[in-house]
Parts: structure tokens; sequence; C-alpha cells
């Protein structure tokens, strides 16, 4: 085995288990609910660059560019974007944490121990009611306090919050 010279650093050790990626995608309804959001968003634009075409005294060039870039932002809202967020959101729940990775772009695993879970809640918006989706949100005590693993069925929702309670509250009770 040969040495590392002394103003080398050692290399990387090799992946843990926990370094792996999260077993669970979300639901698939995900989907239709980020292409709804991308649509009334968009429509939303629609209605903003409408107003500025007809209120507005616009330079010829910005009255063509304007519903260029709506057309182009929906295309990619609405076709793209959920698509793609259902391809890189992943969770999963282990013995000893609770695994999110999420972004598109900018990409962030967290892992948050079961021993440093304090409250476990589940919610439900609005747009998420109508397709029966729920986001649990696990909080601790760190500055960086709460995961969301969002978008799950609502029925997995409710039996991940209630297991990751018992579980936050075995650990507490093995504690003392």
């Amino acid at each position: 085995m040969t040495q590392l010279p002394p103003d080398r650093p050692a290399p990387p050790a090799p992946p843990t288990a926990a370094a792996r990626l999260p077993a669970w995608s979300l639901s698939r309804d995900a989907i239709a609910l980020w292409t709804v959001e991308g649509v009334l968003g968009s429509l939303f634009w629609v209605a903003v660059v409408t107003a500025l075409e007809v209120f507005a005294p616009l330079p010829t060039w910005l009255r063509v560019l304007l519903p260029v870039l709506v057309a182009v932002d929906a295309v990619v809202m609405i076709g793209v974007r959920p698509r793609l967020r259902y391809r890189v959101h992943r969770w999963e729940v282990t013995d000893e944490a609770v695994y999110t990775l999420t972004g598109w772009l900018s990409r962030t695993w967290t892992l948050v121990p079961v021993s440093r879970i304090q409250t476990v809640d589940v919610t439900r918006g609005v747009v998420q009611q109508l397709f029966g989706l729920a986001t649990v949100a696990v909080m601790t005590a760190s500055s960086q306090g709460t995961v969301r693993v969002l978008h799950l069925e609502a029925d997995v929702a409710t039996r991940v919050a209630d297991d990751l309670a018992r579980r936050a509250e075995r650990v507490r009770d093995e504690a003392t």
C-alpha cells in the first residue's frame, strides 16, 4: 500500500448507505398539480401582458417581445417543469433518518436524524386537496429546522407522519 504525501488530502471515503439516492418518488399526481400551478401562473402573466398591451404606451418591439416571453414561460412551466421536478424530487424514511432530495438546477440533499425530530405536521393546500395530496413537514430545533416531503398521497402522508412521530417519541423515551 502506498502512502500519500503529507501535503495531499486523503481521497474521499466511499459513499455510505445514507449517501445514496432516497428510494421513493413523489406521487405521480404531483405532475398534474405542478401543471395546474403552471397554468394558473401563465394565466396571471397573460393577464398582466394583456393589461400592459391595452393600457400602457409600449414600444412596438416590447409589444412583440412580451407575448413571446409569456409563451416560452408557459411552455416551460406547463410542459417541462412538472415532469422534470417529478424526476428529481425523492424521499425516504428509514429507522435512523428522513432523507429528501430536491431541486432541479440546484440539488439539495437533506438528512434529518429521527433523534432530532421535534414535530411532524401534515398539511394539505387547496390545490393539493383537489389531487388527494399532502405535504409532511418534519421540524427540528436547528436553524435549518424544517424538511418537507412534498406531494405524497394523503393516506401515505398520514401514515408517514404517525410513524415518524412514534419513532421520535421512542428515541426520546430511550434517551431519558
